[in-house]
């Protein structure tokens, strides 16, 4: 499965200087480990459980589980018999075994330049205690479900920390998430208390995000379920004088309107004055549950995946380490919201676990300007920088020199996730950004795995620009053809996985008959990813997109992300999305929208001149599109992820667009309604 030895043509290589700290420092080492970790699981994942506390120790196999129907009920278990508490390990392991206390766990930035705030791990500590005795005087008790939908935030660490302390479940929905989401996600996991906020700023853009908590709650009581109990916190309208906690925003907004109920509503400022600062954390089974964490909801009823407390510390913990390279004086810094699972897993448990100073970013790359990533980069000497494809592409439209008014001397390592990047934003990231010395880590892992499942080693692995390159340890990837059979060597088909690791999802909240046949009814006896994958010569593989993103065009399969990655090759395109349209004579026809960079006007030459040499020289002749639509924005969720179900519907003209409450703006519909393409065949 994995090659001998790594190609020597057509890659990019790691600096010379990160191969003599790395972790995994030469390929054969990573094929060494790697080997083991299949080989000899117990052992591998056993050596790292050591550098953890635990409870009680785990009695038998490291993993036990079943990946096949048709042997029974679906299950994957990790360390049965152990015990301990993820808040320990992550917070009283570090200030107290580790002497870490005075080391910074987070360095805040607001959505304003100059809003900012520094906290340790023994504050950290200290806050999480307070709020977690907090829960306890709220009745919270270990197993209960807790609902947290926050702005990034400081205190939403603390508040989810705190839910782990005491044992306590935390489902956290991403606050630009609408009041019928968070509705229908509380319910699902039967939450019996919400912790929000007052409001927040999102670039230029208000958020009272009480109203919308309160409008949640309402259809909650509407529906038969009551939530007794919601602290909010107060972030734009605390008080100068406020010293607990954050500091005032620096753009706060003491007039807004924030709705009360005092028979539900607690102020979490009053509710921690005079708490203790000690508690004692409630020590859990290895398979209770951690939390919940609902996938986007793009298409039908949101899924609440379930992951459990054991295997999730242990891999999260060893995937921060050994994909981003942690050394003990890093400075961290990822992008994403902690709504999303990048930001469970890769903003606070793997960072924490291994004692990492993380960035914590309330706002938006583009404000108030387009070089504030960069900015920031420089403020706090960051090292290693992880955001998503999307970001990268949308700065890429303002060119290079936003970027170079900026030194970014600390970084060493960048990462991207959240889908595959196309060749093209992948060269200007490792050019513009990292000045061709720092090593990108294309990770591909979904809510569901937990953690990386494909990704680059930034020393071990030579790169190529767009694959998600090799597995990471513990995991064995296969590529299924549509019969189920394993395909060897180069080829493309369904990416499946042979076995389980520690991260990945244990169930779909209160729905395990879905789970099965979501993951594993299709072919029994692998994990299905729903992702197309292709295996080149050299071993390496490459997500080519989700199977529903697969179009079949006169009997011809084909992958709308290497269309896509073909149109935004072109230099005057900054970002483009293909969909399917049914076509009498082919079946499905392709739809092309396409961003253009600063400047560029669309013209039939252009539209011409893509459909020649952007596509047919690249991809061939079958992948011609029969539109090409200018899009001066996408459809995009607030976590920059496009909705191809809305560009399915504007392409065949349907007005009936369904839930669009996830979309940043949805103005976008009616104006690309308007210019939509003539479709008359």
């Amino acid at each position: 499965m994995i090659p001998d030895k790594p190609p020597k043509e057509d890659v990019f290589h790691g600096s010379e200087d990160l191969k003599k700290e790395a972790h995994i420092s030469s390929f054969e080492k990573y094929k060494e480990l790697y080997l083991k970790s299949i080989e000899n699981p117990d052992e591998f994942w056993g050596d790292i459980a050591k550098d953890f506390f635990w409870k009680t120790k785990h009695t038998g196999q490291f993993l036990d589980y079943n990946f096949d129907v048709t042997k029974g009920e679906i299950f994957v278990k990790c360390m049965e018999g152990a015990s301990t508490n993820i808040c320990y390990n992550v917070l009283d392991r570090n200030v107290h075994e580790r002497k870490l206390g005075d080391k910074v766990a987070f360095y805040w930035e607001g959505n304003e330049p100059g809003d900012e705030l520094t906290v340790t791990y023994r504050e950290l500590l200290q806050r999480v205690c307070q709020f977690a005795n907090v829960l306890k005087s709220q009745g919270v008790k270990k197993g209960d479900r807790v609902s947290i939908y926050m702005p990034m935030v400081v205190e939403l660490v603390v508040a989810m920390l705190a839910c782990v302390r005491i044992g306590a479940v935390h489902s956290i929905v991403f606050a630009g998430f609408s009041a019928e989401s968070l509705c229908e996600r509380i319910m699902d996991s039967q939450c019996s208390l919400l912790i929000t906020a007052d409001g927040f700023y999102r670039g230029d853009k208000l958020i009272n995000l009480k109203l919308l908590a309160d409008e949640a709650l309402q259809k909650c009581r509407d529906k038969g379920f009551p939530v007794k109990r919601c602290i909010m916190l107060k972030h734009l309208s605390k008080e100068a004088e406020q010293t607990l906690g954050s500091p005032p925003a620096k753009r706060s907004c003491p007039d807004l309107q924030v709705p009360w109920n005092p028979d539900v509503d607690l102020c979490w400022h009053t509710l921690v004055c005079g708490e203790s600062d000690e508690c004692e954390p409630e020590w859990c089974e290895s398979e209770d549950p951690l939390f919940v964490l609902y996938t986007s909801g793009s298409t039908g009823k949101p899924k609440g995946v379930l992951h459990t407390i054991s295997g999730y510390m242990l891999y999260t913990a060893t995937t921060f380490k050994l994909v981003f390279d942690y050394q003990p004086d890093d400075v961290y810094w990822c992008t994403a919201d902690i709504g999303w699972i990048t930001g469970h897993s890769y903003i606070t448990y793997g960072p924490l676990a291994n004692g990492a100073t993380s960035v914590l970013f309330e706002g938006l790359p583009t404000y108030p300007d387009v070089s504030r990533m960069w900015e920031i980069v420089d403020k706090y000497h960051v090292t290693k920088f992880y955001t998503a494809p999307t970001a990268i592409r949308l700065l890429m439209k303002y060119g290079s020199e936003p970027v170079q008014k900026y030194k970014r001397e600390s970084l060493k390592v960048l990462g991207t996730v959240g889908e595959p990047i196309n060749p093209e934003a992948w060269q200007w990231y490792y050019t513009v950004v990292g000045e061709k010395r720092c090593p990108i880590v294309d990770t591909f892992w979904q809510t569901e795995t937990g953690g990386h499942v494909l990704t680059p080693l930034p020393a071990a692995t030579p790169m190529k620009p767009g694959s998600a390159t090799f597995p990471f340890f513990g995991v064995v990837p296969a590529i299924l053809n549509e019969s189920g059979e394993e395909l060897e060597g180069p080829n493309e088909g369904y990416l499946v996985f042979k076995q389980p690791w520690p991260g990945v999802m244990r169930t779909v909240q209160g729905n395990h008959q879905r789970f099965e046949t979501t993951y594993f009814k299709k072919f029994p006896g692998y994990y299905v990813t729903g992702d197309g994958c292709r295996r080149d010569k050299d071993g390496y593989f490459w997500i080519t997109g989700r199977i529903d993103d697969m179009l079949n065009v006169s009997g011809h399969l084909l992958s709308t992300a290497e269309v896509e990655s073909a149109l935004v090759e072109h230099e005057v395109v900054a970002e483009a999305a293909v969909v399917g349209r049914p076509h009498p004579v082919k079946g499905e026809s392709l739809y092309c929208f396409v961003t253009l960079t600063d400047g560029v006007t669309f013209s039939r030459a252009l539209e011409t001149d893509l459909k020649k040499q952007g596509i047919r020289e690249k991809i061939g002749a079958i992948a011609t599109p029969d539109f090409i639509q200018e899009a001066p924005t996408l459809p995009k969720t607030r976590s920059g992820k496009i909705m191809r179900r809305v560009l399915r519907k504007i392409a065949c003209d349907e007005r009936d667009m369904g839930d669009i409450s996830t979309l940043a703006d949805s103005s976008v519909v009616e104006e690309l309604f308007q210019n939509r393409c003539s479709t008359a065949v």
